[in-house]
């Protein structure tokens, strides 16, 4: 059952649309926001794959399903929806982090959708994984997609090799697909040319998923014994050269420091 639509949020005239991120995949991990937004919308819009994920706030709404490879069709069916009722389009993470927003405002502006619209964020993958290994990511970043779907390779190409030269902490996006096996053997063999093998990675498939989530800490140069084990739902973290593994009594973990040691007693 769905919950009680919230009295504090009245209907609008005229349509609104919300664009909403609902982050790893629970329902606990989404905003009190866009919580309520889903709750009081008249349409949810959504891959069906995520609208699973939040089935327990649905139920008064009407519910319109896709897959993908259909978000621009989800998009105009929002952005038509909203002219005259309040609408939720789900992404999956967060809504800009290789999520909705994008295409949906697009389709706004060809439109002229003459409504509010409103973002709300969610965790995006680099954040749920990061919370699973402890501290990779507490300093500069750089967040790369290995999927060349809407991304011709030889851009992606480019954006490891600059990244991986500059010593960012980095999150590598959509590593391996049924389709694309060889693009993250092609990405470590980049970044290898100028990260030390010694350098941590965290390997997180299904973060922040309860029972599904699984973890593994390694190093550079011992990555590609878990090709095997690596699909979409992982997300990769490869550390700088200040990272390094912590092996507590209870798991290890990936610490990035962020310098306070480099002027503070500790």
């Amino acid at each position: 059952m769905a919950e009680s639509r919230s009295q504090s949020q009245n209907k609008v005239e005229g349509g609104k649309l919300y664009i909403v991120g609902i982050g790893p995949g629970s329902v606990e991990q989404i905003t009190i926001k866009a919580r309520d937004a889903i709750i009081n919308a008249d349409y949810v819009i959504g891959n069906s794959t995520y609208l699973d994920q939040i089935e327990s706030l649905l139920g008064t709404q009407e519910v319109i399903r896709s897959h993908m490879g259909k978000e621009v069709d989800r998009a105009r069916k929002a952005v038509e929806l909203a002219k005259s009722s309040t609408v939720v389009i789900i992404s999956g993470g967060d809504t800009n982090i290789y999520g909705m927003a994008g295409i949906v405002l697009e389709v706004a502006e060809h439109e002229s959708l003459d409504v509010v619209i409103e973002v709300l964020p969610g965790v995006t993958a680099i954040l749920a994984g990061a919370s699973i290994l402890g501290a990779p990511v507490v300093t500069d970043f750089a967040v790369i997609s290995l999927s060349d779907l809407l991304t011709p390779w030889d851009v992606i190409e480019k954006r490891l090799n600059l990244a991986a030269k500059a010593d960012f902490v980095m999150a590598l996006y959509n590593p391996k697909s049924r389709k694309r096996q060889s693009n993250f053997l092609k990405a470590i063999e980049i970044i290898r040319q100028y990260k030390a093998n010694s350098v941590p990675v965290g390997l997180v498939k299904n973060a922040l998923r309860g029972e599904d989530e699984e973890r593994i800490v390694t190093t550079l140069g011992k990555v590609m014994e878990y090709e095997d084990w690596i699909d979409m739902s992982t997300t990769i973290l490869v550390g700088n050269i200040d990272s390094r593994i912590w092996n507590s009594k209870k798991k290890d973990f990936i610490i990035t420091p962020r310098g306070y040691h480099k002027k503070y007693d500790y």
